[in-house]
């Protein structure tokens, strides 16, 4: 179980952690989907501030359980919202989103299975 904890929060931190990358350096993928979804990208900042958090409180869950649960849950809910973004103006391209829905989902689920919380 530990081994799957571990490679599930790893691989979910590393995808976020560059997606909040690609917010911060202002990317043409993070930017053509705030454009398609009508998010401003004056929010590509602190969206890609709470993907960032995300990422570092996966890590940070390896010392402190909770934070890990937290970050994994908040992540859960950054991705839910971005389903109903995309709800919102029609758009049915549902691949890249599923990936990291599924992947916030799987590091809540270890973590919580793991660490019994």
């Amino acid at each position: 179980m530990f081994a799957s904890y571990v490679a599930v929060t790893v691989l979910a931190a590393a995808f976020n952690g560059l997606t909040a990358i690609a917010n911060f350096i202002g990317h043409d993928y993070p930017k053509s989907q705030a454009d398609m979804l009508g998010v401003p990208r004056s929010w590509m900042l602190p969206l890609g501030t709470l993907l960032a958090a995300g990422a570092l409180g996966l890590l940070a869950g390896f010392v402190v359980p909770v934070l890990g649960a937290a970050a994994a849950a908040g992540l859960v809910l950054y991705f839910a919202g971005a389903l109903v973004a995309h709800l919102r103006v029609h758009d049915r391209h549902f691949g890249p989103w599923s990936f990291f829905f599924a992947l916030a989902v799987a590091a809540l689920a270890v973590n919580l299975a793991y660490h019994g919380l």
